[in-house]
């Protein structure tokens, strides 16, 4: 290992000697189940240097182990090497996932972080473990790691902003009389919200707590009569700036929210408000995302999933109107950029951060800009064949002047959220990366055309965007789609485009992306992604119909493309789109230059 994460599981395995541990449970977590984290709960990056969003870590005396899924295998292995710590693959047809795996090693006492281990899991692993082993123990340790993390980060606590109702198109009155009527027909008292987008949602407002996501460290307790904010952090966080002044945004905020008849909290008084409802009241929660510090004292109220992920995925009008207007200068801003990259790279080599950091550059151009939607992935060549690269600050790879660069990145902006990947040519290309190049465009195409019944899950149509590669003998080892949040995180469910079987329907306004890809380990990678809104299509004597909506606004570049391996509905989608690009953004661009670059990019092909 290197010396430092020695050091630190070393420290680790000694916690566990004193309290008699077998093992720990790491989730890359925090008591809200958030997918990005603050820095006071990247505990596994801490601990094991692997920084990929998605691993958890498993700690014995003789074994560490980090899991993790497909997107990732090729950055832990790096990052993993020469630590000491083993890597174990996920998703996989061979895996043993975390519970299996502690019930084969025969761990008698095991503990977790309760707060970061949401309660589903920790009964997964009593479940699994409790029979193979006599004796077995699960013991949940609120802040496990602060025994030995000493300069742990506190608790995030950033300013606070809110949204009106011409906005996001429904007041939060009218969300708590929703939710009211919910726990009314399921005979409930309260219904405790926990995770940070549900909040932000319920209550209209935003912030700045986690890098990339506008979301406030609080949970939301709502009640028949009543509804409390828990929210506010010591004088040096949400309340306060720095020099000790009031922050003004947040302070309008929480007397925006008061004023609706919601009670804003302490953070930290969470826990003793539902020791004091629990023993008279049905509380309900989700099991699934409530942290099993918190579960356990709810444990006697009503286990369900939220009903606000279904309800926050399918978009209000003012919302859809929001996002496609998000998209176009997004859109704009991308353009720009790809604009560029090229004309500089005729002149000066340029390194992926310095790329990254244009197209920031450009995106901060746009009224209304709150920052990136998530960090972006500027890779060449064999960086782009991991699906979540991280592009250094130093020693950034260098753009070639031939091969493949893949920009997947996005903004958050105050009226939607933005995804987008484009894959270009910097110059001459092989003729299997064009293959692989058209193939993957072939796939969203065939996506962004589907019409489908009513009812239809996510992973009934996933295969439309994998036929073209499979049928080639190539696939990718993520999601095809995921929804994604209005001026919230990047990532959102419940509705998802992926192999593995949710039930849950595409339904009209849900907001998707469409993102195939391929990669081929230490040379390249190529994905195609555009963001999709679930629509009506049409109903006859067969049902109702869906379809989708294609809301990203920026070119393919064809000149990558192997035309002959396009159907002729493929081509015309593809000349359709790209003309509307050009039309769309022509009137806005006073550059000739540019101009006519968006015009020869945005030609039609021919079959």
């Amino acid at each position: 290992m290197t010396n430092e994460h020695f050091l630190r599981v070393c420290a680790l395995r000694t916690l566990m000697t004193a309290n008699g541990w077998d093992a720990v449970v790491l989730r890359g977590s925090d008591p809200h189940s958030s997918e990005y984290l603050a820095p006071r709960y990247q505990t596994v990056t801490w601990l094991s240097g692997f920084t990929g969003e998605a691993g958890d870590l498993v700690v014995t005396a003789d074994h560490a182990g980090l899991w993790t899924d497909s997107r990732y295998f090729i950055q832990a292995a790096r990052q993993l090497d020469g630590t000491g710590i083993e890597l174990h693959k996920t998703r996989m047809p061979e895996s043993v996932d975390i519970p299996h795996w502690i019930a084969e090693q025969g761990c008698r006492r095991v503990a977790c972080d309760s707060l970061c281990e949401n309660a589903a899991s920790m009964e997964e692993i009593r479940e699994i473990c409790a029979p193979a082993t006599d004796g077995f123990e699960l013991t949940g340790v609120p802040d496990l790691i602060d025994a030995i993390w000493e300069d742990r980060p506190a608790i995030p606590a950033g300013p606070v902003i809110t949204l009106d109702e011409t906005t996001v198109g429904i007041t939060r009155e009218e969300k708590l009389h929703w939710i009211r009527r919910f726990l009314a027909e399921r005979n409930a008292d309260y219904i405790l919200v926990s995770t940070l987008d549900e909040v932000a949602w319920m209550l209209n407002v935003r912030g700045s707590d986690i890098d990339y996501n506008p979301v406030v460290f609080s949970y939301l307790l709502i009640g028949q009569d009543s509804a409390q904010w828990f929210v506010k952090k010591d004088c040096d966080g949400s309340d306060f700036r720095q020099d000790g002044s009031a922050d003004e945004d947040t302070l309008d905020s929480y007397a925006a929210v008061e004023q609706d008849g919601v009670s804003v909290e302490a953070y930290g008084n969470i826990a003793a408000e539902l020791e004091r409802l629990a023993s008279n009241n049905v509380i309900c929660y989700d099991p699934a995302s409530l942290n099993g510090h918190l579960a356990e004292i709810v444990a006697g109220g009503q286990a369900l999933a939220s009903p606000i992920a279904l309800k926050k995925a399918v978009k209000t009008p003012a919302e859809i109107d929001g996002m496609r207007e998000a998209y176009l200068e997004d859109g704009l801003a991308v353009e720009k950029f790809l604009y560029w990259l090229e004309c500089t790279l005729k002149e000066r080599s340029v390194s992926e951060w310095e790329a990254a950091q244009r197209l920031g550059a450009f995106r901060a151009e746009i009224p209304g800009y709150k920052g990136d939607s998530f960090e972006t992935i500027s890779a060449f060549g064999e960086g782009g064949a991991l699906p979540h690269y991280i592009t250094p600050e130093d020693g950034s790879t260098i753009i070639g002047r031939d091969g493949l660069y893949l920009c997947d990145s996005g903004g958050q902006y105050l009226f939607g959220t933005t995804d987008i990947t484009r894959t270009v040519p910097t110059g001459e290309v092989s003729r299997l990366e064009k293959e692989d190049y058209t193939l993957v465009l072939k796939g969203m195409i065939d996506l962004s055309m589907a019409v489908f019944p009513y009812g239809t899950a996510g992973c009934q149509i996933d295969a439309l965007a994998r036929e073209p590669l499979w049928k080639a003998g190539r696939n990718f080892g993520h999601g095809t789609g995921h929804g994604i949040g209005f001026f919230l995180c990047v990532h959102e469910g419940p509705q998802s485009i992926r192999q593995n079987f949710l039930s849950q329907p595409m339904l009209p306004g849900m907001i998707t992306s469409n993102e195939p890809g391929l990669y081929r380990e230490g040379k390249w990678g190529v994905r195609h992604e555009n963001v999709i809104l679930c629509r009506e299509a049409y109903t006859n004597d067969f049902g109702r119909w869906l379809c989708f909506e294609t809301l990203t606004c920026c070119h393919f570049d064809t000149s990558a493309l192997l035309p002959e391996l396009l159907s002729r509905e493929e081509i015309e989608w593809l000349n359709t789109y790209n003309e509307k690009v050009y039309r769309n953004f022509a009137p806005a661009i006073e550059d000739d230059d540019f101009l006519a670059w968006l015009r020869a990019k945005t030609m039609p092909i021919n079959g």
